[in-house]
């Protein structure tokens, strides 16, 4: 794969993967689950985040310490299953701001149908990470990227649990230079453009609407 795909695979990412795979897992330990793995793959997704240094006192001296510099990151949920990485991302940067970009699949043509945008202002001098489970076709990722750069975001990043790797490719066609990160890149997509193995609807498990 390619330098801008990172796969993590720290063994705790790996175990909660294999359980959230599992049919049997119910919604309220899936969405738990999806909690938890989205905060340790946000480790890894912002390990390049700015710092300076600032003055402070602790209790007993004073010194020069690091601190997160610049604007506030921006979190971009994909709905509706976005929302399950965000939760866990702002778990681990609860001052983050927060966009949400509305798009559904059409189930004929597999394109992304966008029917909401809201994100936060000066993009441009802000990192975004973009958040969405599945990264499948591709179609929705691509065009949520597409909106942000139209509104001015020029450090994005792509976060999902799990990958296929035409998504993949056609992503890195269209967005070239922005970064993937997932837990796991899976064997191929079926007709219907679901990953296989995969573990299937993330909207509809972590809602428990099918």
């Amino acid at each position: 794969m390619s330098r801008d795909v990172t796969v993590v695979d720290h063994p705790l990412v790996r175990h909660k993967l294999t359980l959230m795979r599992a049919g049997d897992t119910g919604t309220a330990e899936f969405r738990q689950l999806l909690r938890e793995i989205a905060l340790l793959l946000g480790y890894e997704v912002l390990h390049d985040l700015p710092l300076t240094m600032q003055m402070i006192e602790t209790p007993l001296a004073p010194m020069e310490s690091p601190k997160l510099e610049g604007k506030k990151l921006v979190l971009v949920s994909i709905l509706r299953a976005g929302t399950g990485l965000l939760d866990g991302l702002l778990d681990l940067v609860p001052a983050a701001r927060v966009g949400h970009i509305g798009l559904y699949r059409d189930p004929e043509t597999l394109e992304a149908v966008e029917y909401y945008f809201k994100v936060p202002g000066y993009l441009e001098d802000r990192m975004v990470v973009v958040a969405d489970p599945m990264l499948a076709t591709g179609n929705s990722a691509i065009a949520a990227v597409a909106r942000l750069k139209e509104a001015g975001a020029k450090s994005i990043k792509f976060l999902c649990l799990l990958a296929a790797p035409e998504g993949v490719m056609a992503f890195q066609e269209a967005h070239p230079g922005v970064p993937i990160f997932t837990a796991a890149i899976d064997d191929h997509l079926n007709d219907h453009g679901y990953i296989i193995p995969g573990l299937g609807d993330a909207g509809d498990r972590l809602y428990g609407t099918k």
